[in-house]
């Protein structure tokens, strides 16, 4: 007679085991929660003679202390990142703007990090947290919820759980599976990530331009390298990224400002521009984190610092109620996590568009608008100031 072999049941399983999946691994696993995480593939390991990863997010203070909550931060040091101490901004050079780290009495306002790194930082303290385990290789098929409990298919296996946590990115599976729909709309245009050589050493400020066509930004890495944005029409971003290195190189010469000085083409990827808004972050006892549920246009480099967000309030909610003696994964508990996080993140996404929309619109009433908006920010320096605690996450 065959033996039946017994499924195994975690407090928490999520799918996902990007920077914001692994982070909810960590923040939950902190709590006593047991944890469970499903991926599909682990990330690269790191050597510093690698080349920079493409993909690099700017790590506000508030993440980065999240960062340090989770053991994570102290690895990041040892391998790579740039400190930035300012913030540009301008259309005319006549009307610059800049966000100084004195300004919050900060040593910095934030850093640009490799997703990869990131995400790696993370995983090396989930193999040593004995609360957490990693099933990766491994994919979700399909799953089920009662009043009781998940029970979750993978692809060799079936587990269950008190509540599933959705981490698995902007076109997540699990939001799909639980029926939960979403709101938005894709952006008239597309975006060029270029990563360069550059013949100025690390810079301490990251800059963006605004133009007729869309933003330029620069992002500082270390040494002799950054990380070009450069926001056009879909076509025009399909034929820069298509450009031989050489001959992108000299566009880039061609239209960036003078400030960036030569650089050298290293490498480049593209990618349309979306926002997406879940209808709701959670459904029984499935709950989305991150892209899930949300998607913002990268305009300040804001996505993945919402998501850390998400991580720390549902860490919040769910230390509360343990607190206070309650059943954390009952509902009327895990519906204080999307009332603690939609308004704020709704805030976000309508403010990045609106300065999109404001300064991409071609009237000339807008740009002295605008550029008189930039220009009162300089004369007020109080507005600056709560303006930049509220991105740094402070």
């Amino acid at each position: 007679m065959k033996e039946l072999v017994k499924m195994k049941k975690f407090d928490c399983v999520i799918v996902g085991g990007g920077m914001v999946g692994a982070a909810s691994a960590l923040a939950l696993a902190q709590l006593g929660l047991t944890v469970a995480v499903i991926e599909k593939s682990a990330p690269a390991t790191f050597s510093s003679d690698q080349a920079f990863d493409l993909r690099v997010s700017a790590i506000s203070l508030g993440s980065q202390h999240l960062l340090e909550q989770l053991g994570a931060w102290q690895q990041l040091v040892k391998w790579r990142l740039c400190p930035y101490h300012r913030l540009g901004v301008w259309e005319h050079d006549f009307v610059n703007t800049e966000f100084l780290a004195d300004e919050i009495a900060q040593p910095y306002l934030g850093h640009i990090i490799e997703n990869r790194l990131i995400q790696l930082s993370l995983w090396q303290q989930i193999t040593v947290e004995d609360n957490i385990t990693l099933l990766c290789p491994e994919s979700l098929v399909n799953f089920s919820q009662n009043d009781q409990e998940v029970i979750v298919q993978l692809a060799e296996q079936s587990i269950g759980c008190k509540i599933l946590v959705a981490a698995d990115g902007a076109n997540s599976q699990v939001r799909q599976l639980a029926n939960i729909g979403i709101t938005g709309w894709d952006y008239q245009q597309a975006c060029l990530l270029v990563n360069v050589e550059t013949a100025a050493e690390q810079q301490d400020i990251t800059w963006q331009q605004f133009t007729p066509t869309g933003p330029m930004a620069m992002l500082p890495m270390p040494g002799n390298h950054a990380s070009l944005v450069w926001y056009h029409q879909k076509d025009e971003i399909k034929r820069l990224s298509q450009l031989p290195h050489s001959a992108l190189q000299q566009e880039i010469l061609n239209h960036f400002p003078n400030r960036l000085g030569d650089i050298n083409v290293i490498d480049k990827a593209s990618f349309p521009l979306t926002r997406r808004h879940a209808n709701q972050y959670q459904k029984g006892r499935v709950l989305l984190l991150g892209d899930a549920a949300h998607t913002i246009n990268p305009l300040a480099g804001q996505g993945v610092n919402l998501g850390f967000k998400d991580v720390k309030a549902l860490q919040t909610v769910i230390a509360k109620a343990i607190g206070d003696g309650l059943s954390w994964h009952d509902s009327s508990v895990l519906t204080q996590y999307e009332k603690t996080r939609r308004a704020d993140n709704l805030l976000m996404m309508s403010t990045m568009d609106a300065l999109y929309a404001g300064f991409s619109h071609p009237s000339p009433l807008m740009k002295v608008i605008r550029n008189s908006g930039l220009a009162l920010a300089n004369q007020l320096p109080w507005v600056k100031s709560k303006a930049l605690a509220y991105a740094c996450g402070i």
